[in-house]
């Protein structure tokens, strides 16, 4: 039986109530549930607050991170995959069903660069994928009390990659941070909302994933 723990609900609201490209934050976001229950379950330090919401429309699924951190760290060697995963960031993984076989992955940093690919098991990864850019829309900020990532991603987009089943989109909600080191290097604290339950940091396995319900699907 699922973990009513590991279940959130994601309100429907009228088409073209919500566009990610407006200034500011929408103040139909308030109308979301908030998802707050983030945990480094390797790590005995206090988790900074993460806050996310979604909502959907016919057409759309959105989804926002505002996530409090004191001190954004972002590698700015280049744009490369190594530099965005040496990155603060958060992640959004969807799978069809827990074979993992395939699922996709989301990761964007507090600048908008987006690491998306598809994965499979044992940790093969496709990065020649990409969510089509007509199909995904973000857009990140830094502010004062850390920063926030806002998205779009079509429903249409979802449904071809099998990943909406009857109103259900099994998904995994994640958080990497990066801590600055006596040394000068910097260490990620691994966080997420569904414990794998895995003795060291991994989220690319089917116990780290939990639901997403689409309310009125």
């Amino acid at each position: 039986m699922q973990n009513t723990k590991n279940i959130y609900i994601i309100k429907r609201i009228g088409k073209g109530l919500l566009n990610i490209k407006e200034e500011g934050l929408s103040v139909i976001w308030e109308t979301a549930h908030e998802l707050v229950d983030f945990t480094s379950p390797w790590n005995s330090q206090k988790v900074d607050k993460i806050v996310f919401r979604s909502l959907w429309d016919t057409e759309t699924l959105f989804f926002n991170f505002e996530v409090e951190d004191p001190e954004v760290y972002i590698d700015t060697t280049n744009d490369t995959i190594e530099s965005i995963n040496n990155s603060d960031r958060v992640e959004l993984f969807f799978r069809s069903d827990n074979s993992l076989n395939p699922y996709y992955c989301l990761e964007i940093d507090p600048t908008t660069r987006i690491l998306d690919f598809k994965a499979r098991p044992n940790n093969k990864f496709d990065f020649n994928w990409n969510w089509p850019v007509k199909d995904i829309e973000v857009k990140s900020s830094i502010n004062k009390t850390g920063f926030m990532v806002v998205g779009a991603i079509s429903i249409s987009s979802l449904l071809k990659l099998g990943l909406i089943k009857s109103g259900i989109i099994e998904t995994g909600v994640f958080r990497a941070k990066y801590n600055k080191q006596e040394n000068g290097k910097y260490i990620p604290t691994w966080i997420t909302w569904v414990d794998p339950n895995t003795e060291t940091p991994n989220f690319h396995v089917a116990s780290s994933f939990g639901i997403f319900k689409l309310e009125n699907f």
